[in-house]
């Protein structure tokens, strides 16, 4: 199946969706960064300002981590809304890439209105509580149908081609893939918060506090993440190996290794952060990881079907 990308399909419009897209990941990143370092709490429970001021003038360390959270998160917002701002100067109202632009900056929006809860409801620093693993649970899922529909727009603006004729068997196998791994990123979610409040001494420590009758909601949920990761990724590594073969021409070949090989990294990752006891370095990794395979996953999924002509 030739799945080509030109990335000279719209000259200057493709090259910001990809910067963009690429400057998102960063801002993710950074945003662990802040909740694995416990600094959250540093603009206190002030939002949008900091420390009710809009520059801060006596700043912490944890108050300059956050500020600088808030200010690369606003900038992503504007940079979402140039990129949908733009999208309607250069194509016609039911162009595939306007729609993607427009859902992108709802997802932008959503991303800031859920750190604005973390924030006002004191959901951050050393708070423990069952509401803060639910929120940043949903946090982790619109961060993935946001870079999901960023990914269309790159994918679109690239020159991949859209589809209207798609086999739902091949499609539904593709959305669980895509399913189970946003379930695995949300879980992953709530260990990384348990491994930042609880954090081991030792993986014999750790491993006994997982089964104790006495531990924190936070620590036993721990032993669901790798369970629930191993599952998705030798689902995910079947689908690579069987959907090229049962559907050919319908299915790439090459984003299906590019695929399998990210999901084998990323759990070979998840392994090593657990037997280093998850240090800073090795959580930001996985994430910006994670991130990029779901990004894979995305193209995968854009491009599957039998070309009929029009829009998906």
């Amino acid at each position: 199946m030739k799945d080509e990308i030109s990335t000279q399909k719209f000259g200057g419009f493709s090259a910001f969706a990809w910067w963009v897209l690429a400057y998102t990941v960063i801002v993710i990143a950074w945003g662990a960064y802040v909740r694995a370092t416990g600094s959250g709490a540093g603009c206190g429970d002030h939002w949008p300002l900091c420390n009710g001021e809009v520059i801060p003038q006596d700043p912490s360390v944890a108050r300059l981590i956050e500020f600088s959270h808030r200010l690369t998160s606003g900038l992503s917002l504007v940079f979402v809304g140039v990129l949908f701002f733009w999208s309607t100067r250069r194509f016609a109202n039911n162009h595939p890439i306007r729609s993607a632009c427009f859902m992108s900056l709802i997802f932008i929006i959503g991303e800031a209105l859920v750190g604005a809860a973390l924030v006002l409801l004191k959901l951050v620093a050393g708070n423990d509580s069952v509401l803060r693993a639910v929120v940043i649970s949903a946090h982790l899922v619109n961060t993935f149908l946001l870079l999901f529909w960023l990914a269309r727009v790159v994918y679109l603006a690239s020159g991949g081609r859209s589809y209207v004729s798609v086999n739902p068997r091949l499609k539904l196998n593709l959305l669980l893939c895509m399913l189970g791994f946003v379930i695995t990123g949300a879980a992953g979610a709530i260990v990384a918060l348990g491994d930042t409040l609880f954090p081991s001494e030792s993986l014999a420590k750790g491993f006994a506090e997982d089964f104790s009758p006495a531990a924190h909601f936070l620590i036993k949920l721990r032993i669901w993440h790798p369970v629930i990761a191993l599952a998705v990724t030798m689902y995910i590594l079947i689908q690579c190996f069987a959907l090229p073969r049962l559907f050919k021409g319908e299915v790439s070949q090459r984003w299906a290794v590019v695929v399998g090989g990210l999901v084998t990294l990323q759990l070979l990752g998840g392994v090593v952060n657990w037997l280093l006891l998850a240090p800073l370095g090795m959580q930001m990794f996985h994430l910006i990881l994670a991130d990029i395979t779901w990004i894979a996953l995305c193209f995968w999924y854009f491009g599957v079907g039998r070309s009929q002509g029009g829009y998906a």
